[in-house]
């Protein structure tokens, strides 16, 4: 995943930088509205938190010519304004979440993990592979049109797999992202999950790899 961060703060982009490196993310950063904005204009990024109170361009122009140029990827804004208007502002040029300074990191990265997600899953609720479906808004998933009989968190586990099918999702990503849903993931319910999920897709034409040592790859046989 591809983290854009804009902030002009050092101390804060310090911060950032180390959570969401920690968190296994891509991350880039610049502290300047003109540089981001020339940089957004030709990549592209799963997310993007920006800073309202930049140089040369302030985060609200960065914004604007964002959604100017159609790019639909999340973006979190940080502010040190507090007024309700102001949210609604952000919120109305564009953004997908807001957050007021000072805040505490641990929201932070909380809000960075549901962006992605939704993100992740915008313009469809169903993903596909192979024979394998999921429905992420009705949350059932069909193999050759059987229903598969997973628990929540098995479904949770086999989106973020679907998400990136051919590639490889590693122990810490998946523990990165199932925490953000409520409680603390350890390896051995990771092993657990893989092993049930595994159990379900044997008749079928999918399947999830172990890649000793990286994690684990869900790939059409």
């Amino acid at each position: 995943m591809r983290v854009q961060v804009v902030e002009d703060d050092p101390v804060l982009s310090e911060g950032l930088l180390h959570i969401l490196r920690r968190a296994k993310y891509d991350v880039a950063h610049e502290d300047n509205g003109m540089r981001a904005d020339s940089l957004l204009a030709v990549q592209d990024f799963d997310l993007v938190i920006l800073d309202m109170g930049l140089p040369d361009m302030d985060g609200a122009e960065v914004l604007r010519r964002l959604r100017h140029r159609k790019k639909s990827v999340p973006v979190l804004i940080l502010t040190a304004r507090d007024k309700v208007q102001d949210r609604v502002l952000g919120l109305d040029m564009g953004a997908d979440d807001y957050l007021t300074k000072p805040f505490d990191l641990a929201e932070l990265e909380a809000r960075v993990r549901s962006l992605l997600r939704r993100g992740q899953t915008a313009g469809s609720a169903l993903l596909q592979v192979g024979t394998l479906s999921l429905d992420t808004v009705g949350h059932l998933a069909t193999l050759d049109g059987k229903a598969l009989d997973l628990s929540a968190r098995e479904l949770n586990v086999l989106e973020i797999l679907m998400l990136r099918a051919g590639r490889v999702v590693s122990k810490e990503q998946l523990a990165g992202q199932l925490s953000g849903l409520g409680e603390e993931i350890s390896d051995n319910a990771i092993e657990v999950y893989m092993h049930r999920l595994r159990k379900n897709l044997q008749s079928g034409d999918v399947s999830i790899r172990t890649m000793r040592g990286l994690g684990y790859m869900l790939e059409r046989q």
